[in-house]
Formats: structure tokens, sequence, C-alpha cells
């Protein structure tokens, strides 16, 4: 396998922008299936569409991953969920990923979850292509996509194309490096037939043209000084500078087309394959667990190995780990050391996956994307040769925001629901289950309720349990408002070893100063402790346990059981005791002093927010937007494009359980919407009293 002629792409953009149509029609161009099937509408649904919930629904709900050859070089690809409440998806899809295609649509452009993912791609350092889809519909307007992504994502983004029509007169593009006009032929636009530019497009073409060079001459004092001295610019030159830029992740090439019309397809796949980095060109690092320093990755499979399982699924042949090789190579029957748990694992099968469809091969190496057959690991576990080698940087999982009481109708079925909730739980990092110890009820907690719905969904039809889903609930946290100085002493002792702790020191709300400092660190949470004390007026060893005295009690605050944010403890001084002090004593004397001081530093509730973007026809905007107040929303923007009103608002989540229904009901079936957390916010006093008043009604023992 030559590694400069792989990649490893992910298709990521908001809800409905057409990723699996494009996924399908590039599976079609490059010969990996010899039959369209659409996403929506009968047939057998879209090949990355594999469940029965996917094709009814016509959503994606779990990455596919599949690979395919085009022109010599070979591509392995992962087709994302759109829907925030899956965005686990998404992210652990381009932790392993080395670029990526950004689907926008012609006519809304970027929307709430195209920001999301860009955020992602930016985490990940993942170089990106854009793709403009949907060019056939009415209003689709590029050049506003394009101000949009610059303006909104903050990236250097250039059209490399101009269409030929627009809306339902849309025929193919222009290229603007070949200066050819491309139409797309045959039952399947399977056929590219290249034409000279038709004459009243020509001048806009040598304009879009002068200004893509000049775009892209400001990374390249060579295309520069062509361009100074009026010379002609070579195509490879051209292509160079763009594939260094992106590399680089400074630029940000631009592709038209309509997947669903089969148009613009096949030069988005020249696109990849050119301006995409091959797995060497990605500079990937893990940590050496012994020195803590980091660690090169080579693409090299001649190294020893290091490995991700990024991503779990189970079926009925057992646990499939997607794995992705960062250097050496895996092979048949070989035996590896996942590096968290330190146990041995063999290898007995490795596939390669097309979907739900899987290739048994013999070996992988560096670079590749395969599935492991039946080793048991968790998602984000890391693969060596040997044990303490190497491990990689972890998958960001969001914090759920939402949770509902699940129980069996028919207690029979108990069994089967806990082991459809340990496997989802298992293969989904942001799905939480746990009891509730006040009610003994099984809790399951999600990013949102399209999140929950499909997994009681999913429970029903893969393991045929009906269930009763208690109304959704709101996670709420509570902090702190004001500082409060504390001077704590434990004292017990009567006979025998006793126990003595005393700390003096501060509690206050966490600043942004705090965070910086825990981001330098390499830390992030909602709690801040600094040890300032001196002279050893409390020894070092006893430190820990102050802090983890008070990182124990923050899991359930005094307001109303929910979980502590934003504290900052300074730890000034105190004292100790010879004999009685311990690292319990002291662990105690925290968690004492934080159980009777905290109500001093004035907590309230805090609501998790939610950012919302709704789309509606220009006429219900009024009403549309009176709702959205009446649920204590706020307005952030709205926009009108060809009648078509988009309103991005922030709401409550506690406000939106069974939106969907209002704004069909408003919009005549017309409106849609997508959410996705935003932050935390105080609740308004007189609603956290009705809050605090509900809990302890719950939290009472029966």
């Amino acid at each position: 396998m030559n590694l400069k002629n792989v990649r490893n792409i992910g298709i990521s953009a908001h809800i409905d922008s057409g990723k699996t149509t494009l996924s399908e029609r590039i599976l079609f161009y490059s010969g990996r299936i010899h039959k369209i099937e659409d996403v929506r509408g009968g047939g057998d649904g879209a090949v990355m569409d594999n469940m029965e919930l996917e094709k009814e629904r016509g959503i994606t709900i779990a990455s596919a991953a599949t690979y395919l050859n085009w022109h010599g070089y070979d591509i392995n690809l992962i087709d994302t969920p759109g829907h925030v409440d899956f965005t686990v998806e998404v992210e652990r899809s381009l932790r392993v990923l080395d670029g990526a295609i950004l689907v926008l649509c012609s006519v809304s452009g970027v929307q709430s979850q195209s920001m999301t993912v860009d955020r992602q791609m930016k985490r990940y350092h993942v170089p990106r292509l854009a793709f403009i889809n949907k060019m056939d519909r009415t209003g689709a307007n590029p050049n506003n996509v394009v101000k949009q992504v610059r303006n909104k994502l903050g990236a250097h983004a250039v059209l490399m194309q101009i269409p030929i029509g627009k809306e339902d007169k849309f025929q193919g593009v222009i290229d603007l490096i070949t200066m050819k006009a491309y139409y797309f032929d045959g039952d399947n636009g399977e056929i590219v037939r290249s034409e000279e530019i038709p004459a009243e497009l020509q001048d806009e073409a040598a304009s879009a043209r002068a200004n893509m060079l000049e775009e892209l001459s400001m990374y390249s004092d060579e295309l520069m000084e062509k361009l100074l001295g009026e010379e002609e610019v070579s195509e490879e030159l051209i292509h160079d500078i763009t594939r260094h830029a992106v590399i680089e992740q400074e630029f940000c090439p631009v592709f038209l087309g309509s997947a669903y019309k089969n148009k613009g397809v096949q030069p988005l796949l020249d696109a990849i394959t050119r301006y995409l980095p091959s797995p060497p060109e990605v500079e990937n690092t893990g940590m050496d667990p012994q020195t803590e320093k980091k660690m090169v990755l080579e693409s090299d499979a001649k190294k020893p190995l290091v490995a991700m399982g990024f991503k779990i699924t189970d079926d009925e042949y057992g646990q499939l780990t997607y794995t992705r090789i960062y250097q050496g190579k895996i092979e048949k029957g070989g035996t590896y050391f996942n590096q968290r748990t330190g146990r041995k694992e063999r290898f007995s099968r490795i596939v390669k996956m097309h979907s739900d469809k899987r290739e048994e091969v013999d070996k992988a190496e560096a670079g590749d994307i395969v599935a492991i057959m039946g080793i048991d690991c968790a998602s984000g576990d890391t693969y060596c040769d040997e044990p303490n080698y190497c491990t990689l940087e972890n998958i960001f999982v969001a914090d759920p925001v939402i949770k509902m009481s699940i129980n069996p109708h028919s207690r029979d079925n108990s069994d089967k629901l806990s082991k459809a909730l340990q496997r989802f739980r298992k293969e989904d990092p942001t799905f939480h289950v746990f009891t509730d110890e006040e009610t003994n009820e099984t809790i399951i907690a999600g990013m949102g309720e399209l999140h929950l719905e499909v997994y009681v969904e999913r429970i029903r039809r893969e393991y045929g349990v009906d269930t009763e889903v208690g109304a959704p609930k709101v996670s709420y946290r509570e902090s702190g408002q004001q500082a409060y100085e504390f001077d704590h002493k434990r004292k017990k002792q009567s006979g025998g070893s006793g126990q003595y702790g005393h700390i003096v020191g501060v509690m206050r709300p966490m600043s942004d100063e705090d965070r910086e400092k825990m981001a330098e660190a390499g830390q992030e949470g909602e709690f801040y402790f600094e040890d300032q004390v001196t002279g050893g007026r409390i020894p070092k060893e006893y430190i820990p346990a102050v802090k983890k005295g008070f990182e124990e009690m923050m899991e359930k605050g005094p307001l109303a059981g929910y979980p502590v944010v934003g504290l900052a403890v300074e730890l000034k001084d105190g004292t100790f005791h010879d004999v009685d002090s311990s690292d319990m004593a002291f662990k105690l004397t925290a968690r004492e002093c934080f159980r009777e001081h905290f109500g001093r530093m004035k907590p309230m509730l805090l609501e998790p927010i939610m950012k919302m973007e709704i789309e509606c026809p220009e006429e219900f905007q009024g009403s549309v937007v009176g709702q959205v107040s009446s649920k204590r929303g706020m307005i952030v923007e709205t926009d009108t494009n060809n009648g078509v009103t988009i309103i991005i608002a922030e709401v409550p989540l506690a406000e939106t359980f069974g939106y969907s229904n209002d704004l069909r009901s408003q919009t005549q079936g017309q409106g849609t919407f997508s959410m996705e957390f935003a932050k935390y916010a105080p609740v308004p006093s007189s609603i956290q009293t009705e809050i605090v008043e509900e809990r302890k009604k719950e939290l009472q023992p029966a």
C-alpha cells in the first residue's frame, strides 16, 4: 500500500445538507456500488444508512465507514450524522481522520450544526474542503454561502468553480484552474463531458479566476511575482499552493454541485485526492506514559504499533471495534496490549468495513482504518505492541443535558433491558445510565429528546422490550454567587486515635482567569483548587485529600441535590496534629466545611440554555418569534432569504420539550428546527423556588 495515495476523510454537515446522498454518489462513481439508492423514498435506502430506523426517518444516526478507490487513490470514508444529538459520532470520527468535507446547503448556507462541526474540525486540526450542495434549489446563492463561511466560521474560503446556470437551470460547473466547463451526462451523471466555457460566462469566469489566484497568492511569493509580471500561471503551481495551504489549515477551497441531481461529485473526488493530506503529511502525537513527554508518531509499518479504538458497536457476532492505526501494523492472530487496562488481547479477526458489510483482511498498516472483531475495550482505548508504550489523547465527550426514567412494561424483560442499556452505554459515551438512589428508578441521560427517543425505539426493535418512559427531566446545576472566607476545624478525640483537621481559605465562584490557568495546565472542569499554604502549616501529603473532599461534595449541592459547578477554593492556612491528622481526617474536614458553609455563598440554580435555529416561511415569522418569547427564549438574530426566515434563539431546555409539535402546528407543518447546548444560565428566582419545592418532594422517602 502506497501511503501517499491514501486518504482518510469524513463528510460532516448540518442536518439535511445532503451528506449521505453525497456519500452514495461517491460510492457509485468509484464503482463501489452499482445502483444509486436515495435516503428517502422507498427502495433499499442509502448504503451508508444501514439501520432500519435511519431508512424510515431519513436521517443518519450512527456514523458509517467504507472504503473505495478513485483513480489509484485508496479512500477511507466516514459518513457522519448531522443532528447535534448524535454529535459524539462526528467527534470520534474527526478525531481519527486526516481530512474532511464540510457540506453546506446552497440556500441555507452556514447553519448552527455547521458551526459545531467546524469547531470539532478545529479541535482536532482537520484540514477541510467545502462542498456547496443543492445548487439546483430555488434561491441557490454560492457567493452568499462563501461570505458566510468567511464571516461565521473564520475560514479563508474561495470558490474554485462557478456554476453554469442556477436553481432549476443548473447544468454543470466551470473549473477555474483548467478554465473548462464540465457537464455530467448519462442516466446518473457518470459521464463527465468537458467543453469550452460558454461565451456568456467567459467574463465572469475570468474575473473569478483572477480573484482565486489573488487569494492564493497570499500563500506563495512565486505566484505573487507571476501575477505582478502578468505571466502565465501553470495548473501544477495552483494545485501545489492549494494543497499546501489546505494541509496547513489556512485555506478552504469551495466546490459546487448537486449530489441528488448527480452533478459536480467527480471534480470533488479529484479535489479530495489532490488537496487533502495523506497519513504521513499529518503530524499525530501520543504521550509516553513513563516520561509524560510528547511522542511524534510516524505512519510507518516497521515502527512499534500505536492504534486507537475510536468507536464500538455490538451485534449478534460480538463487539466490533473500529480502529485507526497511526504507527506500525496489526496482523490477524497477533496479540497487542490495551494501554489503559494493561491487558494483552488477541486480534483474531480484522475486517474492512463497507457500511454494515465486512471483508476479512490478514493485516492492516499505519494509515488504515479497520475494525477488529471480538476484543473487549472501551471507546478511545489505545493499543500497542507492548504495555505502557504510548497513550493517545482521548475523544472529547460533552455532558448529557436531558434525562428520563425508563422501565420495562413487564418485569420479565428487566434482564433484556439492562443488557440493552449496558450495550448502548458502552457504544455511546454521551448516553449515560444510572440508578436514582432516592427513587430506585433506572435513569437514562443523553444529548436531547431525539437521542433518547432513538434509543428507546432501538430497545423495542432490537431487544423486543416495550418500555415506559418518564417525562424528560432537565439536568440543572448549582453554583455560588459570592465569595465566603472559611476557617473550619474538625476535632474528634475520644480515646484512641482521633481525627484532627483545620483548614482556612476562601470559597468563591470560578473566574475566567481560573479557567485560563486550568487550560494552561491541560485541565478542564468546574472545580479550581489553589494551594497557597506555606511553611508546612498543612503537610503537602494532606493537600490532595482536602481537594478530594471538596470535589466529592460537589456531586450534590445543598439547594436541590444537583451537581455544583464553577467553584474555586483557595486553601491559605490551617493546622494539623502529629497523631490525629491523616488523609481521611482532612478529607472529612473539607466535606464538613463545604456542607456547613456553601450555603453562605448564596447558591443559585443554573439551567441548560439551548441555541435553537428555526427555519420557517416568512409569513409565520411573527407568531414563531412570539411563541419563542413565551418560552422564556431570547432572539439572537433573524435573517430572511427568498421567503424563508431563519431565527436563531437561546431557549431554556426546560421549555423545549414537545416544541416540534408546537412549531408544526404554527407553521402548517413547514417549520423545522435544530438545537444544541449553548451554556448554563441562572434560573429566574420564581421558577427556582418551584424547582426546589418539586425536587424536595421527589427526594422525600416514599
